[in-house]
């Protein structure tokens, strides 16, 4: 099998595992160490609350978080077979869907793998993970723009992409390099959510920002991209995420930034599932005529979404 028969077999995989996926956004950043797992977490525990069925995809594939974060260890991952395929059945917790590559590795050893290699392991995690029906599935992303992160953009059909910085200058300069990159890619920029944003004293409530001025309503302007969340620094975050217990996080941080996402791909979905009417030039022979001034006939092709409802030749 050729490299090009290869990469249509992987494709077409990921379209079947990806059937009953609505939307698929990514959540990353530039580097690391700004709380892309954290804030995944908490947007799907958001949409969960919402009551859309919901899965979270660990695409991190050198520092898995999802077990840790949802306190999965030792389970016993399942498979199914269906129409001689086999599938892996994801673990549900909190009423969400997960999977990630520390389920089938030791987590506490590095993984030593080149580029290729981590590319192909997710992809063949994704599209071997029985998904079913879901509204949203979030990818929690590598950091950077190199190999894996570059795989995810070219092979699923990504609705969108959730941008993480935090208050720091240099920080707000590398946010530049993942948005011109999914912007090359053609993938929506959602918007962005600022994490460690600022500290709210306990006595005053007074916001005090511990890295320095926010540079996220700059970025915004510079780029055109819509704010979703300034995320605080609290130790109530850190305490449900280091023990597992992200049932603990009672917080709202990401409600507003849920709504905001559901509103722009509802709109978006609303666009592509619109009645439409198209009348195409053609000849005699159903061709397309090349002179729109000249043509004897119209055809009339009635469209609603991807569906095509009738052709008719006037």
């Amino acid at each position: 099998m050729n490299i090009f028969e290869q990469q249509r077999q992987r494709d077409l995989k990921i379209e079947k595992a990806m059937k009953g996926v609505k939307h698929i956004i990514a959540v990353g950043s530039g580097k690391g160490g700004v709380g892309k797992s954290t804030v995944a977490v908490n947007l799907a525990l958001s949409l969960a609350k919402k009551g859309y069925a919901v899965g979270l995809a660990d695409s991190d594939i050198y520092g898995p978080s999802i077990p840790t974060l949802f306190n999965i260890k030792n389970e016993e991952v399942m498979g199914r077979e269906i129409d001689g395929v086999s599938y892996i059945i994801p673990f549900e917790k909190f009423g969400i869907k997960l999977m990630s590559v520390g389920f089938f590795v030791d987590t506490t050893k590095a993984l030593m793998w080149r580029g290729p290699m981590a590319s192909n392991t997710l992809i063949q995690l994704l599209s071997e993970t029985l998904w079913g029906e879901l509204d949203f599935l979030i990818l929690d992303m590598p950091p950077g723009t190199g190999d894996v992160p570059l795989t995810v953009f070219q092979s699923l059909p990504l609705d969108g992409i959730v941008v993480l910085t935090s208050p720091q200058e240099l920080v707000s300069m590398i946010v530049g390099k993942a948005v011109n990159m999914a912007r090359e890619m053609n993938i929506p920029i959602l918007g962005l959510v600022e994490n460690y944003s600022y500290i709210e004293c306990g006595n005053c409530k007074e916001h005090i920002s511990v890295f320095g001025k926010s540079h996220i309503d700059e970025i915004s302007k510079k780029y055109g991209i819509p704010v979703l969340a300034k995320l605080p620094i609290d130790p109530a975050i850190a305490e449900a995420i280091d023990g597992g217990n992200v049932e603990d996080l009672q917080g709202k941080w990401l409600d507003g930034a849920a709504d905001a996402i559901c509103k722009q791909l509802v709109v978006e979905s609303e666009k592509k599932s619109e009645h439409v009417k198209i009348a195409v030039t053609t000849t005699d022979e159903g061709n397309v005529h090349e002179h729109f001034g000249h043509c004897e006939n119209f055809t009339i092709y009635e469209l609603e979404g991807d569906n095509l409802l009738n052709r008719e030749v006037i």
